[in-house]
């Protein structure tokens, strides 16, 4: 079976998109994973409207990406932060691909906002794709698809 005769209606790519792929929860994520966890200081960072955030955040908890945890300031009414789970930080090697393609394509001439390095070494991190064996980096040339378990031919439900 070809790809083109593998029905989409479980694709695993557009599952993730349902959850993750929208613009302002992946920017939700991207400041998750560098430490914003309070509702007032991702509205502030990103930049978006009230509505818009709550909605984001609900689907984020809704999918497990993240928790939310009860905290209160001295004087103030319990409010929640927003912390990765674990099933959010697996997120980290796709938003570290992304801001490889937009670090070599989109960034300012000067370059990157924001380097990521190791922190023992303070070399810079990359993504790299490898095959179970431990071969890579691959390139796409390297690699092929097939049908997986649950591929479905095209109109079969």
């Amino acid at each position: 079976m070809e790809w083109v005769e593998v029905s989409t209606e479980n694709c695993t790519v557009q599952r993730t998109l349902d959850v993750i792929g929208e613009k302002w929860s992946l920017l939700v994520l991207r400041d998750a994973m560098n430490g914003v966890r309070r509702f007032d200081d991702f509205r502030r960072h990103i930049g978006l409207s009230d509505a818009v955030l709550a909605d984001r955040l609900r689907k984020l908890v809704g999918a497990g990406i993240l928790d939310s945890v009860p905290y209160q300031e001295s004087g103030r009414r319990t409010r929640n932060e927003y912390r990765l789970t674990k099933k959010g930080w697996d997120l980290w090697p796709v938003m570290l691909a992304l801001k490889g393609w937009g670090d070599r394509y989109t960034a300012d001439p000067e370059g990157p906002p924001l380097d990521v390095f190791h922190a023992d070494c303070g070399e810079p991190v990359h993504t790299v794709v490898t095959c179970g064996h431990g071969h890579g980096p691959l390139r796409p040339q390297e690699a092929r698809t097939r049908p997986g378990p649950a591929a479905r031919p095209v109109g079969r439900q």
